[in-house]
């Protein structure tokens, strides 16, 4: 009987083969299984886009430049009286009337014009806290109008930082629990460089 010849693997026998050896673990010399390492997976967050922001851009300037004086950026005179004068009303409007008509007279007076912040803002305090002890209702602050004292630098100085410093002061602690309302002064007591503060009633 004829021994049948050795046979070879076909091509579609080897390509099934390849497949088929892919997907098993080759074994080392102990006889166990190799096990493929396994990456960890990482969630990974959706990238956001940053949101965009208009940047407005500032004029040039040079060092040794003389700023240009913006009346819109900072407090002038009339914006301050028209501020003072819109301002809402704490007080009896009747009163109110007669004070910002001068016909109201004040029972104390404390001017503050030539001093300088330092020294105006304690004078102030005192003042107000004694004439609340003294019950007293309306006093006067003079604080002057100022004068142009912009000497050319790079930055424009305020005119009448008094004037414009003293309102807050008034409204801020320790003396805004003392104070009901702050008017600019009638032209017979000083105007706008001066003001009424109309203080609370004593408990």
């Amino acid at each position: 009987m004829a021994r049948r010849g050795k046979r070879g693997l076909s091509e579609d026998d080897k390509a099934l083969w390849t497949r088929v050896a892919a997907t098993t673990n080759p074994k080392d010399r102990s006889g166990a299984p190799r096990i493929a390492p396994v990456e960890p997976t990482v969630a990974r967050r959706p990238i956001q886009s940053a949101p965009t922001s208009t940047v407005e851009r500032l004029p040039a300037f040079r060092v040794g430049e003389k700023a240009a004086f913006n009346s819109d950026s900072l407090i002038h005179s009339t914006t301050l009286s028209a501020r003072m004068t819109h301002a809402p009303v704490k007080m009896d409007h009747a009163t109110h009337k007669r004070m910002v008509r001068g016909k109201l007279k004040p029972e104390g007076k404390l001017d503050l014009h030539g001093m300088t912040l330092a020294e105006a803002h304690p004078a102030l305090i005192s003042f107000i806290f004694a004439a609340r002890e003294a019950e007293k209702r309306l006093v006067i602050i003079v604080t002057g109008k100022g004068k142009d004292r912009d000497i050319g630098g790079p930055i424009p100085i305020r005119r009448g930082i008094l004037r414009h410093q003293v309102p807050g002061w008034l409204t801020a602690p320790p003396l805004g629990a003392l104070v009901l309302d702050i008017r600019e002064a009638h032209q017979k007591h000083g105007g706008g460089g001066a003001y009424y503060v109309y203080l609370k009633r004593r408990r």
